[in-house]
């Protein structure tokens, strides 16, 4: 999206950007449930995240940039690791113990990080009630879903409430990395800045991945083709698509805003879940989604955003 970037975006793109971070981020949870099948899932994200990069810093050099300075280039790491490698690679790897829309879920409180850890909006956030009672509405959605069948013995299992734990930890990251990418002024393009960040993710996921000895009897031969698909879908869809046009919107969105995302992608990923993987949905869970589309509505239809 370099070279996109206006003072007045036009109407339809930032429309586009919602849908893809909407849509397609709701998604992959599903591909990163059939992706962690049968490859290791730190060493899957960092594929992931390594050959989405090195694709847009190719691009980028082909087009004549040039790498930012060593300090632009360590903040750009520095979100990286914070969103990337903390954030999106705790998502992938908590996978191997929850459902795919549980995850989901769990980041569906994103957007209430965003209003407590945004110190420059503070004064809109807690002044705009009706902000305030989207995401409080958007919140006993998540709650409903929450205490849902779904969610049985997620506290009697060992390894089950570890990823609960780590999932909160990365959400608290994530949204850290996007108010520093959002107001920290770094050099480079927003192309060349996601392409770093990239590659400094992946390389520290496969790091990660080595340590804890994920290679130890990952055979290639073993990989499905279904893995392969999904990993090339969030390559793709997930990584150049819809995370550029995250990065971008918050560069033109309000973050609190930008963060709704988070209320959207629950309810793809359950209905998705339940489609393709047979994840149950109760009727409690089901109530749950809605209260969370009315809550988002609520957010989006405010009068300054």
């Amino acid at each position: 999206m370099n070279g996109i970037v206006k003072a007045r975006p036009s109407k339809a793109l930032v429309i586009a950007a919602f849908a893809a971070i909407y849509l397609i981020w709701g998604s992959t949870y599903l591909a990163i449930l059939i992706a962690i099948r049968t490859i290791p899932p730190l060493l899957m994200a960092g594929m992931r995240f390594s050959v989405a990069g090195a694709l847009l810093l190719a691009w980028c050099l082909i087009k004549g940039e040039r790498l930012p300075d060593r300090r632009s280039i360590l903040r750009i790491a520095f979100s990286g690791l914070l969103l990337l490698f903390i954030g999106n690679g705790a998502v992938t790897w908590v996978e191997q113990y929850l459902p795919s829309g549980l995850a989901a879920i769990i980041v569906a409180t994103v957007p209430l990080w965003f209003v407590v850890l945004d110190r420059r909006q503070w004064s809109f956030h807690f002044s705009n009630r009706q902000i305030i009672a989207g995401l409080c509405i958007g919140f006993a959605g998540v709650v409903l879903l929450f205490a849902g069948k779904g969610t049985a013995g997620l506290f009697t299992d060992h390894m089950k409430t570890i990823s609960l734990l780590v999932l909160v930890a990365s959400n608290i990251c994530w949204t850290v990395g996007s108010l520093y990418a959002k107001y920290r002024h770094i050099e480079g393009s927003t192309l060349m800045k996601v392409a770093l960040q990239m590659l400094v993710a992946g390389a520290a996921l496969f790091l990660l991945g080595f340590l804890l000895r994920e290679h130890e009897g990952f055979r290639l031969s073993a990989v499905t083709g279904a893995s392969l698909l999904a990993l090339a879908y969030l390559i793709v869809m997930g990584s150049l698509v819809a995370y550029l046009a995250y990065m971008w919107l918050l560069s033109v969105r309000p973050a609190a805003l930008v963060g709704t995302y988070a209320y959207v992608n629950p309810v793809v990923a359950v209905l998705l879940g339940w489609l393709i993987v047979q994840e149950q949905v109760s009727t409690q869970q089901a109530v749950g989604l809605g209260v969370i589309m009315i809550g988002l509505a609520v957010v989006n239809l405010s009068k300054k955003s």
